[in-house]
């Protein structure tokens, strides 16, 4: 009998606090998503009802009485949504792409992308003001 030699390269071992940060980031992030997502789905399509879903309705939910608690959650799931998965990308990368010349360029890219969705998402979340207002 032979000696089991795996085929896939094994990743090293995590050295230092980053490592363990990310994946404490990845569980905490998952919890909070858990409860921030659902509630967001639970809320637009039990409560205001899928028929009823329109620009409007974001428009009402941001400028109401309600509005900076809305805006406040939205960007709470901006947030969480894009570090959850900008980490799991980040990850993916690691493990797929060994050589380090590739591998910090397409996490650059990945990075650069998010950086720039999460700023845009939260210019609109903040400054957004319907037409006549």
């Amino acid at each position: 009998m032979g000696v089991y030699t795996p085929t896939l390269r094994r990743r090293a071992r995590p050295n230092g606090r980053f490592e363990v940060m990310t994946w404490y980031l990845m569980r905490v992030s998952g919890v909070v998503l858990l409860f921030v997502a659902v509630g967001h789905l639970l809320w637009l399509h039990l409560v205001v009802g899928l028929e009823n879903i329109d620009f409007n309705t974001i428009v009402g939910r941001w400028t109401g009485p309600l509005g900076a608690f809305w805006r406040v959650y939205d960007l709470v799931l901006l947030m969480f949504a894009m570090t959850h998965g900008l980490n799991g990308a980040r990850w993916v990368i690691d493990d797929y792409v060994p050589r380090r010349g590739p591998n910090w360029a397409m996490k650059s890219v990945v990075f650069t992308l998010g950086f720039i969705l999460i700023l845009m998402g939260a210019f609109i979340i903040f400054t957004f003001r319907p037409a006549g207002t």
